[in-house]
């Protein structure tokens, strides 16, 4: 079994801790739970922290109705639809363009079910209309007989975004030809949570895509329902806003922008209470994990806009860094950063791994942590004093088996910055495939006392 190795290090912090995962039963202490799956059920990225953590800080932290809750890696939005559920006012701010809009999405409970249900149920006969005239029937998981060259397909530069067979080319065909029917849609107020069902049935019904630790491509599916799944999704969405009490709950927002740049969409001294989860340091690209309905969708069409987008995003992973990159700088003084950095390349080297991404293993880790510096220096202008924040972090050992202690790095990088570490909660204990042990998922909770 091979063993995570634990560089010579710098004292790194010590602090108080609260087990959760007795709390939360560490085996299903990510899993969503069965009242949880309204609105957050929408679509949601598949290891994305669950309601049941949001609640315990709201209630955690004494929040007040009239204090505003911020996720500034909102991803898919739980945090801030548990929190409108819950009656509290939120921000989210997320800097990939298609999980904003799924975010956007299922904080809006403005539409009318009954419209919406009406619309969804005469653009699927449409779409199955023009589907019987090509010879195809969509209820029958047959190869089909639609002549290969009479297939849809995405643009080639659009197409070559994807992960290889990610979608086989009948069922891509008949997602096609739903979402332009779909697209005559667009001018009601329904269109967004039509695109987003739409979205949700392409990953997890249609394609061929697989999610374990990293997203990948599992059984080709040469034929696949479309239609019906994209209809399952529509009522889903319908029963629950019809499922809920009343209209008045608070205010929700989501904005597009850069973590490490929030000062920019946000007032000073807005936010009384932050929950939330960054990327982790590792070897996800997390770009690749909603790639697939950003590019059918059309949220990114070329590498240029990949780039674009890559961009804005903390440096967790080799595949998002680039020459110009600075953040390093922000942790250049942060003795057991550099000494776990340096032990990742002297690993390197006594295993003489020579891949360019191997070589970039010390300095993602140091834009990684730098990049999180960057971030937290910037809430202090929108943080009031005495908020509360909790991160949800997990210990990685990615890079060549060094373990990085994420929550205690955090910490002590927030303490650099004027924050107050309160304590470092175990959430739960995760098995790492890299090293075959079991690592540390963590809450890291900071206050700001300026």
């Amino acid at each position: 079994m091979a063993e995570s190795v634990q560089p010579s290090l710098l004292p790194i912090g010590h602090y108080p801790s609260r087990d959760l995962s007795r709390l939360f039963e560490n085996g299903r202490a990510n899993k969503l739970i069965p009242r949880d799956r309204h609105f957050h059920d929408w679509y949601s990225f598949v290891l994305s922290f669950p309601p049941h953590l949001v609640r315990y800080y709201l209630e955690d932290f004494h929040l007040s109705p009239d204090d505003t809750l911020l996720d500034p890696f909102c991803g898919t939005g739980t945090t801030i639809v548990e929190a409108r559920l819950n009656g509290f006012r939120s921000i989210g701010v997320e800097a990939n363009p298609f999980a904003h809009f799924a975010t956007s999405v299922k904080i809006d409970w403005s539409v009318d079910p009954s419209d919406f249900a009406a619309a969804a149920g005469k653009t699927a006969t449409r779409a199955q209309s023009i589907l019987a005239s090509q010879g195809i029937d969509d209820t029958s998981e047959e190869d089909g007989r639609i002549a290969p060259d009479a297939l849809r397909s995405l643009p080639p530069e659009a197409g070559r975004l994807l992960i290889d067979d990610s979608v086989s080319p009948v069922p891509l065909h008949k997602a096609l030809v739903l979402l332009e029917c779909i697209r005559a849609l667009d001018r009601e107020p329904f269109y967004p949570h039509a695109l987003l069902a739409f979205a949700d049935a392409l990953v997890f019904s249609i394609s061929n895509l697989r999610f374990g630790p990293e997203v990948g491509v599992g059984r080709r599916k040469p034929n696949t329902p479309v239609i019906q799944p994209w209809l399952d999704r529509v009522f889903r969405i319908c029963r629950d806003i019809r499922s809920l009490p009343t209209n008045t709950y608070p205010p929700a927002e989501a904005r597009l922008a850069d973590a490490r740049q929030i000062a920019a969409v946000l007032q000073p001294r807005e936010i009384h209470a932050v929950i939330t989860s960054p990327p982790y340091p590792n070897e996800k690209d997390y770009t690749r994990t909603t790639r697939l309905e950003s590019v059918v969708l059309g949220f990114i069409n070329s590498r240029q806009e990949l780039r674009d987008f890559k961009m804005t995003l903390v440096r967790s992973n080799t595949r998002g860094v680039y020459k110009d990159d600075t953040d390093d700088q922000w942790v250049a003084g942060h003795p057991s950063i550099q000494a776990i950095a340096s032990a990742i390349e002297e690993r390197r080297k006594e295993l003489g791994k020579t891949s360019g991404f191997e070589r970039l293993y010390p300095r993602v880790t140091r834009l990684y942590f730098g990049g999180m510096a960057r971030h937290l220096a910037q809430m202090r202008e929108v943080l009031r004093p005495g908020a509360r924040l909790a991160y949800v972090v997990g210990d990685q050992a990615s890079y060549l088996r060094i373990m990085i202690p994420t929550g205690r790095l955090l910490a002590d990088i927030a303490k650099d910055l004027g924050y107050k570490p309160i304590r470092i909660d175990l959430f739960r204990k995760r098995f790492s495939t890299a090293t075959r042990e079991y690592l540390r998922e963590e809450v890291v909770i900071l206050e700001w006392q300026p």
